[in-house]
Formats: structure tokens, sequence, C-alpha cells
């Protein structure tokens, strides 16, 4: 008979693409326990152990588990906000309304082997393990004591190309990574709870109007807004200063130039009077000097989270939250690379050729991505590698027909810079 593989993604959408891929869209898609995620059925051979296998593709929608304080904590009258540094905590469900632990309980009873196709930051490491803690217990027992029965599938783009190689070299979930989030979601709870109770009691005391209102402390949060109240005092207090500068024109031929000054501008009107006559006095003005430079500019560095959300911010006019929510879209329909990445270097066996090619196809970049083609594109050296995904990248073509008009913007932005990379550096008198 066949084994039996339970996997599990991040979220619905995912399940279905990954399903279709690793199918070849010959999958059949059930309802299960939770109303929020379906179950995507087909039958192929298991790369780990080659045996032909029943798989069962699903998911989870984010974390399956969250961290909260036991219930005495919760008693604001009673409980000193500096208790919370060594209060007891505990984990409960997520979305209890979802019944996603039924659910992974239910479709992992008797299973074989369990794969996890979570996102491949740390997040994703840590949802990992709440999958693993819901469906180990119920999974069939392995014969050997040493068998892995517990795989972890590695990605960076939801293409039929890294789909398939992250399936054909599966590996084992980082538990140290998944402890990393644990550890940051516990000193946020501890941190923002207990600042958000002294804020509050503090606030309430000196302010009229905030009786029944929460001042929430976010540890991260705060101290951005406290960087952006910082810089609005600034603006608000500075004083525009008058100062006065020489703006001279003379005619070469029939050429007209405009000269420089050396000293820019000064701030005492008298002066620049005196500069003024003085030129004033001359009529013809003496070329001592005359060099000519090549100017280079070199292309930018390969894309990463915070240069996409700033450019979405100051040209596309998108905010970070409608940005991200549009490029993770855009990346579960496969059209770009995992959009949470801090590296900007690409990785030496990094296939430029291949995305140009595919965008060789495109109505909008197919004629730039053939020269670039033809007349031999750069490969970029620079960069910093954090060690989690590449940079942000095209991975399939598409037009504007068949995005909406966020999407487009983001892709098209995505698709230029990821060009601009390749490009040799230009140069100008």
């Amino acid at each position: 008979s066949m084994v039996v593989v339970l996997m599990v993604a991040e979220k619905p959408s995912l399940a279905r693409s990954l399903a279709e891929i690793l199918s070849h869209k010959r999958c059949r898609r059930r309802k299960s326990l939770s109303n929020a995620c379906d179950v995507y059925e087909f039958e192929s051979q298991f790369p780990p152990t080659r045996e032909p296998a029943k798989f069962k593709m699903t998911s989870v929608c984010g974390h399956v588990m969250s961290l909260d304080f036991t219930s005495h904590y919760n008693k604001w009258d009673s409980v000193d906000p500096i208790e919370l540094y060594d209060g007891e905590t505990l984990k409960k469900e997520a979305l209890p309304k979802l019944r996603i632990c039924d659910f992974l309980d239910s479709e992992g009873r008797g299973v074989d082997h369990l794969v996890l196709w979570l996102d491949c930051d740390k997040e994703g490491e840590n949802i990992c393990f709440e999958v693993i803690n819901e469906v180990q217990p119920v999974m069939k027992q392995p014969r050997h004591f040493n068998t892995q029965t517990i795989f972890r599938a590695r990605f960076s783009s939801i293409t039929e190309g890294s789909i398939v190689k992250a399936f054909n070299s599966l590996s084992t979930p980082n538990q140290n990574e998944a402890r990393s989030v644990d550890a940051r979601q516990e000193l946020d709870l501890r941190i923002g709870c207990s600042f958000t109770r002294f804020q509050t009691r503090t606030f309430q005391t000196k302010y009229a109007g905030l009786n029944h209102s929460v001042i929430s402390y976010g540890p991260c949060q705060t101290p951005t807004l406290g960087f952006c109240v910082q810089r609005h005092d600034e603006i608000q207090q500075f004083t525009p200063e008058k100062y006065w500068r020489v703006d001279v024109k003379v005619k070469l031929r029939s050429v007209q130039l405009d000269l420089d000054w050396e000293r820019e501008r000064v701030f005492d009107k008298e002066v620049c009077s005196l500069f003024l006559k003085l030129v004033k006095d001359h009529q013809e003005t003496k070329v001592v000097e005359a060099t000519e430079k090549l100017r280079t500019k070199s292309p930018p560095m390969a894309l990463h989270t915070v240069e996409l959300l700033r450019s979405a911010s100051s040209r596309l006019h998108m905010g970070p939250k409608q940005a991200m929510d549009v490029a993770e879209r855009l990346y579960t329909e496969g059209y770009i690379s995992y959009p949470r990445t801090e590296t900007t270097s690409y990785p030496s066996d990094f296939e430029f050729r291949s995305i140009l090619t595919e965008l060789s196809k495109s109505p909008d970049f197919g004629e730039y991505a053939s020269e670039l083609l033809r007349n031999k594109f750069r490969i970029p050296s620079s960069g910093k590698d954090v060690g989690d995904h590449p940079p942000i990248t095209p991975m399939l073509v598409a037009t504007r027909d068949s995005l909406r008009d966020a999407e487009w913007k983001v892709y098209d932005f995505v698709t230029r810079h990821f060009l601009a990379t390749v490009t040799i550096p230009l140069l100008r008198a």
C-alpha cells in the first residue's frame, strides 16, 4: 500500500499553488474540518524514500499558536506591571474559530510523513514547530527509531522549477530559528504589556478624557513613532534664514552659459552686493582651466525588502502595508521571488539568463531583456548576503491586463530594478 504524506503550507492560496505544481494540475480538492483550509490530494512518488505515495496538501492560516499570560496576570487592578516580567505564560490557539489544531490532528492522524512548506524565514520556521507539535503525536510510528519522518521544503519562489527542486531536496526544520521567534514573542509580550499598563495608568491621572482609553506600547512601533515625532518637531522649529548669491550668465559665441559661484551663497547682503559690483565692472571672462570628465552612474544594489517599501512609498505612493500585501500576492502567484529578505547580493548559482529569457517574452520588457541577452548582461558582484533569501526579482512574465493596478505597479518596479542591476554602468560627459 502507498505511504501517506501530509504537506502543510502557510496559507490556503499557497497550498493550492503548490498542489497544482506538484500534481501537474491533477489534484483533487476537498473540504476539511476547518472552513478556512481545503485539502488537495494526489498521488506521486515521495523523493526521500522513492516510494509511491498519497499526498495531502493543505495549509494553516499563519501562526497556529499565540503567547499570553495566565488568567491571574490579566487583572490590571491587582497586578503590578513589574510582575509581568516574571509572570507565567502559556501558548493558546491563535484562531480558535478556525479550529486549526483539531484540523491538523484530524489530517495528521496515521500519516507516515510530514512535509513543511512554510515560508522560509524565522517566523515560518516557528510555525513549522507549531504544526509539528500538533501532528507528530498522531502520526504513524516509524519501523526504525532513526527513520526521518518530518521534512522541511526550502524555496524562494513559486515557480515550477523552484518548487520541484525544493521537493527533490527536502531537509530538516531548524529548531534554533524557531526558538529565536519564541524569545522575541516573549519579549514583545512582557515589554509591551507592562509598558502599556504603566503608561495608561500614568496618563489617565494626568489628562482628562483618557479614562477609558488604552495607551498601547509596542517595542518596535513606539520608538519608531519617537523618531517621527522628533523629526516633525525639527521641521516645525526650523527658522528659514535669508541668503544671497550672485548668478552670472556669459555668452560664448551663440551659447549662453550659467556660471556657478564657488562660495555658493552668503548670509550678508552687503558682502554679496560687493561681489556683484566686482562682477559688473568686467565685460569679459577668462577661462583659466578646462577639464573634461566622464561620469559613471553605477547600477543599483539588488532589491531587498526595505528598499522595496521605501521606493513604494516615494515613487508609487503606496503605504508599507499595502506594498507588502501586494508583493506577497505576487509571490504566491509566482510572479516574483520571496519579498521578505535583507540580502542584496545574488547567489553564485543565480540563474540570470533564465530570468532574462523569461522576460524577453514580455510585451513591456522583452525588447530590453533581449538586448541584454544579445550584448552580454552584467553579473553583479557587490551586495551583502545575510543568509536568508536571494534578492527580490521577477520570476514570470506579467502583463498590465493580467494584474490589478497596484500589483502591476509593484511588479513593474521589481522588474525594472532587476534589469537595472544587470545593466552595465552608464557613462556620460
